[in-house]
């Protein structure tokens, strides 16, 4: 189906109803190019029709999946008769949750290579930076790198002014020499201690992960639900 010029026309607080927003919000709509432009009757009134409806439609289900900086991005694109940039900036999107979802399986990785190696014996409470390198299999200017990284986070001794590491601190400097040793990048070193910082037991932390594995099939959904009806819009105005 093809939108043409002789479809009934709809007041602004009429299509503004069909998807429970302000009449404002409709004219911003189509300020931003969220809407397709308007014509006006000879006594200024905005001219909607049914194409508006259909755009107005999609636009919500867009923003649902995408948010709605994606989403007037892509509708600015098929607004203006571009629908290789609206289907480029779609695809970006779902590259994104690729990526998010290969993150969390990489992370999930690293987690699962770290609790099951076994821990190194600390001989005291804190132990200073060097005892820590002998300790972890790394020269000293190593941690020292990874703490200007945020990786790691030793105290200063009092007096001396030594980095000191307690328990916590060299079983972190274990797992950043561990990960880096199976070639992980620091960003996903980075979110594994983050994850055993914010939460200690490894049972937590599989199933944090397990839940923004779940959140990312939901926003999946919802981009999936978004294409559709991008697709049968671009049907309606023969561009698909």
């Amino acid at each position: 189906m093809t939108g043409g010029g002789d479809e009934r026309r709809l007041r602004a607080v009429d299509l503004a109803a069909t998807a429970g927003i302000s009449v404002q919000q409709v004219r911003n709509y189509v300020d931003l190019g969220v809407l397709p432009s308007v014509e006006r009757t000879p006594s200024g009134y905005r001219i909607f029709t049914e194409a508006h409806a259909r755009a107005l439609a999609v636009a919500r289900t867009m923003a649902d999946g995408h948010g709605w900086t994606r989403t007037r991005e892509i509708m600015l694109a098929v607004n203006g008769a571009d629908p290789p940039a609206a289907l480029a900036a779609l695809d970006a999107g779902h590259a994104e949750l690729d990526r998010e979802r290969a993150e969390i399986r990489r992370v999930l990785g690293a987690f699962e290579t770290v609790v099951t190696s076994p821990r190194v014996a600390v001989p005291r409470r804190t132990v200073r930076v060097g005892a820590v390198a002998d300790l972890v299999g790394v020269r000293t200017s190593q941690l020292r790198s990874w703490e200007a990284r945020g990786l790691l986070r030793p105290v200063r001794e009092r007096g001396t002014g030594y980095r000191v590491y307690d328990e916590a601190e060299v079983r972190a400097a274990q797992v950043v020499a561990l990960l880096r040793r199976g070639a992980y990048p620091f960003d996903i070193i980075m979110a594994v201690l983050d994850e055993m910082r914010s939460t200690s037991s490894p049972q937590r932390v599989r199933a944090e992960l397990a839940r923004r594995e779940q959140d990312l099939h939901r926003r999946s959904l919802r981009r999936l639900a978004a294409s559709a009806a991008l697709y049968d819009y671009l049907r309606y105005l023969g561009s698909a």
